[in-house]
């Protein structure tokens, strides 16, 4: 049986899916009682340390209170820098919620209530999700070369409250969709974070406001390192997805994020971050890859 050009494809979702006219070619089919389990491998590399870790990320398709489909995730098997990290009680317990459900609006965790260790996959699968969730609500997304851009510019806060003071970034989105592959009925999204003219950030010292680069700045972060020590950085952050779909269901098969941070950063002896050293340039770069497992 000859294969179905992209075109084809295309026209049996449409007749399974029925979707009115300017419906993005991009759907979430579920099943609930569905499995999915991914593997993540990430790269974190600052201004004193470079950081490899590993996690597995398993999942089950189940409705929630108001009828919508969700996937409900287990964090397990991390392997930090090289050695097997066994996660604290409640941190076993956590189930991270994800969905590409249409009325499904995506939220972070509660990092409060995880190990720090769990922040940085916990964020970055949902990047993964959030960036698709996105793609599917831009209905100009239905052919291979296709574009959208999202201005956005609302602050996303990774703080804990006791190690991380303040933690957002702001960024806008654009969108590529890339060719879609018949052989094995996938198709790749390129999701480009970029800052907005206005970035909608804390910024809680006027030397903060300075741009590090050739934008305004979109990053910020205080961390409280010890009695009257907080470390000030602020920043330029991108982020640059690629994200490989299941044309025939919609699900996530593998995805890769580069993440590249440009900071200006100060030790302050205050918490108003008035009274600080002279600083430091540097980039941070962090690199996350997940894919499919058994």
């Amino acid at each position: 049986m000859a294969l179905a050009g992209p075109e084809a494809l295309a026209a049996a979702r449409t007749r399974r899916q029925g979707p009115a006219v300017g419906q993005s070619l991009l759907v979430r089919h579920y099943r609930e009682g569905e499995r999915l389990s991914y593997r993540m491998t990430a790269r974190n590399q600052d201004r004193v340390r470079t950081t490899i870790y590993a996690a597995t990320a398993r999942g089950v398709v189940k409705r929630d209170s108001a009828g919508r489909f969700v996937e409900q995730y287990e964090w397990s098997d991390i392997v930090w820098n090289g050695a097997a990290f066994d996660l604290p009680p409640t941190s076993r317990e956590f189930r991270q919620l994800l969905s590409l459900s249409p009325d499904y609006t995506p939220s972070l965790p509660d990092f409060s209530r995880i190990h720090p260790r769990l922040v940085g996959p916990t964020a970055d699968l949902m990047t993964f999700y959030s960036d698709v969730w996105l793609a599917m609500r831009q209905p100009g997304l239905r052919r291979g070369g296709d574009r959208a851009v999202v201005n956005h510019g609302q602050a996303s806060s990774w703080a804990d409250g006791t190690r991380i003071l303040i933690g957002e970034d702001a960024i806008d989105f654009v969108i590529v969709l890339g060719d879609m592959t018949t052989a094995n009925g996938t198709v790749t999204l390129t999701i480009r974070h970029v800052p907005p003219e206005q970035p909608k950030i804390k910024i809680p010292a006027d030397w903060m406001r300075t741009p590090v680069a050739d934008v305004a700045n979109n990053w910020v972060q205080v961390a409280k390192a010890g009695d009257r020590r907080y470390i000030a950085s602020i920043g330029k952050e991108t982020f640059d997805a690629q994200i490989r779909l299941n044309l025939a269901d919609g699900r996530i098969l593998s995805a890769h994020l580069e993440n590249p941070v440009d900071v200006f950063e100060r030790e302050c002896t205050n918490e108003l971050l008035t009274e600080c050293v002279e600083g430091v340039r540097y980039r941070i770069l962090r690199q996350i890859d997940i894919a499919e497992v058994p």
